[in-house]
């Protein structure tokens, strides 16, 4: 049945989109973030050599990153049948993918159980989370931003993002008391209960999505002209360009993973000496300002545009992460803690709470979520190894906090210079997003839905 182009979302559905992107990724990215508490803080000692712990460390950190280089082979196929099949298909699939993948981590024998084949196992799992990841946050961009009255876009878009700021919150809140457990309880089993706890994450996640409708601007497009048989092609045939655009945004993720994972694991190290709960709660805090930070810059870029707001938190965050590591290295647990809630929670929100809106719009329905899943997962697999090389770059101590600092500045370059080269997008209305010039005369080979 064809749809009117001119028809609105059904009554409610902009809001029931919107929650249920907020509260899948919330969900989903409790599971993938708890494993970054648990390989800085646990993982050295229960799945590698105990005898080098400057080794175990870096292999651990390592494994954190496998799961995003997986997530641009993810894209690949997530991002074809999400324009082929529909958005709510793929949110429903990631999200059981995830539930399952993390489950199965706190089931894993140890290191002192199998030998090598433990690490080998927990690498296996991880690359099934980054699959799921993969096409977890563009099907929901998709999906919020086809549903989104046009003069409000980033702000409902936002909610993917703070969805993923909320599920790293519950993590690292789950974290807190098990990183309190008397050391021989924790590496025995404490680890492995908020990793069980993602059964309740998949069958919740699963409930919320499957009620949902598919967006009007995917039904028109699949009505109207049909759906490409290859997204791939004609992604990279009518928007290359955008699609390395989004590639450089992306690296600003590196960021949230240098925050996250490296900074936690140099504040808890013997060099600096801050306990593992004290500096849970520095990113339990920065989380929590983050989920009231994203929406208003969201609702900024609405207002200015998305250009602007996205510079400001790519530049800032090159300047505030710096000195968050700064704070870290003089020992100071509240200057740790306030710089912790500056770099992450407010600054760093700017870019990415306006980001959703700001990819998604530069693509066309047909290949929206490729554009997306694409983009973003190649440039969040460099994010995510920013870790390991942020280990190596630390030095044989790992306490090279200002050679890290500048790493991560260097990695906020890219984004700034994406940002200024895109096109200002946030008037542009729903249905002319992505369209090609005039001097594009070719039409994509498609499919009837």
């Amino acid at each position: 049945m064809s749809v009117p182009a001119d028809s609105p979302a059904p009554p409610g559905q902009p809001r029931k989109a919107a929650t249920a992107a907020w509260i899948g990724s919330a969900l989903e990215y409790y599971d993938f973030f708890i494993y970054g508490s648990a390989a800085a803080l646990i993982f050295p000692e229960v799945f590698f050599d105990e005898s080098d712990p400057a080794t175990a460390t870096l292999l651990s950190l390592a494994t954190f990153g496998v799961a995003y280089a997986a997530r641009p082979v993810g894209a690949l196929f997530l991002g074809h049948f999400g324009d082929r099949l529909g958005r709510k298909k793929i949110m429903v699939f990631t999200l059981i993918l995830m539930g399952v993948s993390t489950f199965l981590i706190g089931c894993l024998p140890t290191r002192a159980q199998v030998g090598t084949l433990a690490p080998v196992l927990l690498v296996l799992c991880r690359v099934l989370q980054g699959i799921s990841a993969a096409g977890e946050q563009a099907s929901a961009n998709s999906m919020t931003l086809e549903h989104a009255p046009p003069h409000r876009r980033g702000f409902f878009t936002s909610f993917t993002l703070s969805g993923t700021q909320g599920g790293q919150l519950l993590a690292t809140l789950v974290f807190i008391p098990v990183a309190a457990l008397p050391e021989e309880q924790l590496l025995s089993w404490g680890w492995r209960v908020p990793f069980w706890m993602s059964v309740a994450v998949a069958v919740v996640g699963f409930v919320i999505r499957r009620k949902l409708e598919e967006t009007p601007a995917f039904e028109r497009q699949a009505a109207a002209e049909g759906v490409a048989k290859l997204p791939l092609a004609v992604l990279l045939r009518e928007h290359w360009a955008d699609v390395l655009r989004v590639i450089g945004g992306a690296l600003v993720a590196s960021v949230s993973t240098i925050f996250t994972v490296w900074a936690l694991s140099y504040a808890t190290s013997d060099t600096v000496g801050m306990s593992r709960s004290a500096m849970l709660w520095v990113g339990a805090l920065a989380n929590l300002v983050a989920l009231a930070a994203i929406p208003l810059w969201a609702t900024l870029s609405d207002r200015i545009g998305r250009r602007p707001v996205f510079v400001i938190g790519a530049a800032g965050s090159a300047v505030t992460m710096f000195l968050y590591l700064w704070a870290i290295s003089t020992g100071s647990y509240p200057l740790t803690l306030l710089l912790g809630i500056v770099a992450f929670g407010v600054v760093y929100s700017a870019a990415n709470g306006v980001w959703p809106a700001f990819y998604g719009e530069m693509f066309s329905t047909r290949v929206r979520l490729s554009g997306m899943a694409i983009g973003t997962q190649i440039g969040f697999a460099v994010a995510g190894f920013a870790v390991t090389f942020a280990a190596r770059i630390a030095g044989p101590n790992g306490d090279d906090w200002f050679a890290v600092g500048l790493f991560t500045a260097a990695l906020c370059v890219p984004p700034v210079i994406a940002a200024l080269s895109a096109r200002e997008t946030a008037r542009v209305p729903t249905e002319r997003l992505g369209e090609r010039s005039q001097r594009e005369a070719a039409q994509p080979e498609t499919v009837t839905a």
